[in-house]
């Protein structure tokens, strides 16, 4: 009997290393459920072919695995590459999960950015005030998960210290963002304090678009595209898991490109 066991188990340990390693690109998630509810995860205990809700459980335990393992790797003091101004991919991408004519039109007049959670500062912005505040620009590369990437030119206010006028509770696991046009996200603190982590107000020299996200878009170049939100209205500091739209439907949460 032992001996049988110590045939099976480096197979089992190299199926999980495998799965995540699938896991690591969430745009192959579908496919990689596929291949693994078909061989490997079937030699794993507790887990049937036949069985979607065991085949679920023991990918989101790879997925939660591969967030562990990203966020260990990443480094809040390393920045992503930046690029001339010549290879600014024009026109940038419109991408979301409804069409263009579907975008929202948000009323700058009446816009007011909300901070909520564990932050005990300033709890509502205006446009004028975020704009009234120290502006930077970066010209950084977007990788999307469908397989594209672009280079575009965004600016505006470091995210930490929005956070810090907000009073944020820097120690804080996560970030969410709720957003018009009703989707949602969720990041880590060390991410949103990263240097170039910005809350957009302008595109390319620009008042943002809204294809590209007016009022205001997250820019985090260290994540991939799904985890940069567009249209925020709402911020919540929290310890509490908040999910997001598509990591609600199996993508990695950490999302690090």
């Amino acid at each position: 009997m032992s001996f049988k066991r110590s045939l099976v188990r480096p197979d089992a340990e190299l199926i999980v290393k495998d799965a995540a390693k699938e896991l690591n690109a969430p745009a192959r998630r579908l496919f990689g459920k596929r291949i693994l509810s078909l061989g490997g995860l079937a030699m794993l205990s507790g887990c049937s072919i036949t069985d979607d809700q065991s085949v679920n459980a023991m990918l989101r335990k790879m997925s939660r695995f591969n967030d562990d393992v990203q966020a260990l790797l990443f480094d809040p003091n390393a920045l992503a590459p930046t690029y001339p101004e010549s290879m600014i991919t024009r026109p940038f991408p419109f991408n979301a999960f409804y069409d263009i004519d579907e975008v929202p039109q948000v009323d700058p007049s009446g816009y007011k950015l909300t901070v909520g959670g564990l932050a005990k500062g300033k709890r509502v912005w205006t446009l004028d005030e975020l704009h009234a505040m120290p502006q930077e620009s970066q010209i950084t590369r977007h990788i999307c998960i469908e397989g594209w990437s672009a280079i575009g030119r965004w600016g505006g206010v470091r995210f930490a210290h929005v956070l810090a006028r907000a009073g944020a509770d820097t120690s804080a696991k996560y970030v969410a963002f709720h957003c018009a046009d009703n989707y949602s996200t969720s990041i880590d603190m060390p991410t949103a304090l990263h240097a170039q982590t910005l809350l957009t107000l302008t595109y390319d020299g620009q008042i943002l678009p809204p294809k590209y996200g007016f009022p205001m878009k997250l820019r985090m170049p260290t994540k991939l595209g799904y985890k940069n939100p567009k249209h925020i209205v709402a911020i919540t500091v929290t310890n509490e898991y908040p999910g997001g739209y598509w990591e609600n439907q199996g993508y990695n949460w950490f999302g690090g490109s």
